[in-house]
């Protein structure tokens, strides 16, 4: 598989990286920017985070920072399998979750809908 073909859009189901694992859904997109290096934003609810990251061998990693509810930014990287063209499996951590966890994400592309007039 080649880096162009992971541009689009993936459903998100996600669980959380601590004790209760508390699940989350949203919205993953990954675009190229002009070096051909993964931009990722990921849409959870209201709140975004992003990305850059390198693919190869049908993994793709992910260094992300968002800011959090207290003004902090949090870092963190997140690691995918491409199970088939159409889905990932990953897990993540940040910098200071905690460590005896990892997060989850599983993620389903979004086929590209166009009308016809």
């Amino acid at each position: 598989m080649t880096i162009q073909y992971l541009v689009g859009n993936y459903a998100v189901e996600g669980s959380n990286q601590d004790e209760n694992g508390i699940s989350y859904h949203g919205v993953l997109t990954l675009s190229l920017d002009e070096n051909n290096r993964i931009l990722a934003r990921w849409t959870i609810g209201d709140h975004i985070q992003k990305g850059t990251g390198f693919f190869r061998d049908d993994i793709l990693v992910i260094n992300f920072n968002y800011e959090g509810d207290d003004g902090k930014i949090y870092k963190g990287v997140a690691v995918y399998r491409f199970i088939n063209q159409d889905i990932l499996d990953g897990f993540w951590s940040e910098k200071h979750g905690d460590p005896l966890y990892l997060g989850s994400e599983y993620c389903t592309r979004i086929p590209d809908t166009h009308f016809l007039n």
